[in-house]
């Protein structure tokens, strides 16, 4: 069975460069991003994991860990990542889980036979700290991930969940939120002090909350 939106993701204990690694225990009370590539020393996933640990400090604000995965070894992983620190100026301080059985692939559906042997596509899960899946994005291997969009999803989910607000078509963090349809307009302006726009009577617009 696919994962869906809203499922408790499956727990999992699977090796990695830095020792064994059980999804659970490492996530806690953090959100996880889990992200998986076709294999190592490939030249996209080199820039990927370099991107991932430059990014360091938004992860950290964001209360949020990282945690790659590649069918291949830990050990291959370790030279790897001494080219990935190299090229990309950088330092992988993460761990990136060596899937060589190929178990927690299948258990989180990252094969597409169709699309790519038997080799993991790029997909990215969003997991919160109750273990919920909140985001589930499917790459190609030729098209290296949008980073900065998973940090844009992140601090929507954030935000949406604190507050009875959406975000809007290319919203940005400090941008105005929708107002959800089941707060009355009335409501609505008690609730949120900064103002709202009725742009129409299902589309109202107010300041985003937290700023």
């Amino acid at each position: 069975m696919a994962l869906q939106l809203g499922d408790t993701v499956p727990d999992f204990t699977q090796e990695s460069q830095l020792g064994p690694i059980n999804l659970y225990d490492f996530g806690a009370d953090h959100w996880v991003v889990l992200f998986s590539h076709p294999a190592d020393y490939t030249p996209v996933c080199t820039t990927e994991l370099g991107e991932v640990a430059k990014l360091r400090p938004e992860w950290d604000k964001r209360n949020v860990k990282t945690l790659a995965l590649s069918v291949d070894s830990a050990e291959s992983h370790q030279g790897w990542i001494a080219d990935i620190n190299d090229t990309q100026k950088t330092t992988v301080d993460y761990p990136i889980l060596a899937d060589s059985d190929r178990r927690v692939s299948e258990l989180y559906g990252m094969i597409h036979p169709n699309a790519l042997n038997n080799l993991t596509v790029r997909s990215v899960f969003i997991i919160d700290p109750n273990k919920k899946l909140r985001l589930q994005i499917t790459y190609p291997a030729s098209t290296g991930r949008n980073f900065a969009e998973i940090l844009r999803v992140i601090d929507s989910l954030q935000l949406t969940d604190n507050y009875q607000v959406a975000t809007p078509v290319n919203w940005k963090e400090g941008e105005d939120c929708v107002v959800v349809p089941s707060i009355p307009t009335d409501a609505a302006r008690e609730k949120f002090p900064k103002g709202v726009t009725e742009v129409r009577p299902y589309l109202r617009l107010t300041p985003q909350p937290n700023k």
